[in-house]
């Protein structure tokens, strides 16, 4: 029996990894894929949560900016807060939405291009 070559064993290795790496593929992406998919989704949004520190602007909605006690001060302090909290409420709700079309995409953008790819290919 004849020694395969180097050349060969590597051009049937890659052939054999392809292979099994595209059959193989849709079950990590629906399974594992979607597992890690999920993941970035929750940091995404608790790291936006993190950066508009919209609970800080919550709890702190009363007390008064630059220890000004006047009622004018903390007239100013509330409405400048209020203001806050509306326009960083807004910002998170987008960046919530964002974060979902993406995920939703995660799910729906194989099945697209599969069917993409047999529409073209039959018509």
């Amino acid at each position: 029996m004849a020694e395969q070559t180097l050349s060969t064993k590597a051009i049937k290795f890659v052939a054999k990894d392809l292979v099994l790496d595209f059959l193989s593929w849709p079950f990590w992406w629906y399974s594992r894929g979607a597992v890690l998919a999920g993941r970035r989704f929750v940091d995404t949004i608790a790291e936006g949560s993190r950066s508009l520190a919209l609970t800080v602007w919550i709890k702190n909605v009363f007390v008064p900016m630059y220890g000004d006690y006047t009622w004018q001060g903390r007239l100013i302090s509330i409405l400048m807060r209020l203001v806050q909290i509306v326009i960083r409420s807004i910002i998170f709700c987008g960046w919530i939405i964002f974060a979902l079309v993406v995920f939703i995409l995660w799910f729906v953008l194989p099945v697209f291009v599969v069917f993409q790819l047999i529409f073209n290919l039959v018509y």
